[in-house]
């Protein structure tokens, strides 16, 4: 792809202007590829995830899991949230203006469309101990670097919960060769993909 020889030379000469394009440029050819899936390759390749997911310690090990609800393509994380919902205590996000809340899931009934038109549980804000978070992404690389949608959410949030895992779902086509990072990007501490397990 053409950004890759361009991450390629931010090892020289990266000012600030040309990261942000790079960014925006990997932004929209993944977030393109990704929507042009058909419903039976996001549901094929999110089972595969699952399953990969289900089986690894952190996910058994974990009594309380933030998730997030799936738009455009991502890799679906429903079914997860509805097997799981009476075994472990299941968590959403809540965007607010720079921050993220989470909020306990309870059943599909009980979501409204949020800040942006993402289902969101209703109720009291969740405060408790957090063992596990799944990270949604638009792309990553095998160090582990992740690339959001830009709004900086994630990285915040995440500062916040630095001795848990963060593992983030990625179909394989989202695993890049290297993305341009800053000193304010938090790196996740796997990557399941539907072939492979990154760590």
């Amino acid at each position: 792809m053409l950004f890759q020889s361009q991450i390629t030379a931010l090892k020289h000469w990266s000012p600030a202007w040309q990261r942000k394009k790079i960014k925006e440029n990997i932004r929209a050819i993944l977030t393109q590829k990704r929507r042009i899936l058909t419903k039976e390759q996001v549901a094929e390749y999110s089972a595969a995830i699952r399953e990969r997911l289900e089986g690894m310690p952190e996910w058994q090990n974990a009594q309380t899991v933030l998730l997030y609800y799936p738009i455009h393509g991502e890799v679906d994380t429903r079914p997860l949230l509805e097997a799981w919902k009476n075994e472990k205590t299941m968590l959403l996000p809540i965007a607010h203006r720079s921050t993220l809340e989470m909020r306990k899931y309870i059943d599909h009934d009980n979501l409204r469309a949020g800040r942006f038109r993402i289902p969101e549980p209703q109720g009291e804000a969740y405060i408790g101990k957090v063992d596990l978070i799944i990270v949604p992404g638009v792309a990553f690389d095998r160090k582990r670097n992740r690339l959001g949608r830009g709004g900086g959410y994630y990285d915040r949030f995440l500062k916040r919960y630095t001795n848990i895992p963060h593992v983030a779902v990625a179909y394989d086509f989202q695993i890049i060769k290297e993305i341009p990072t800053t000193i304010f990007d938090r790196k996740v501490t796997h990557i399941v993909t539907p072939t492979e397990i990154i760590k």
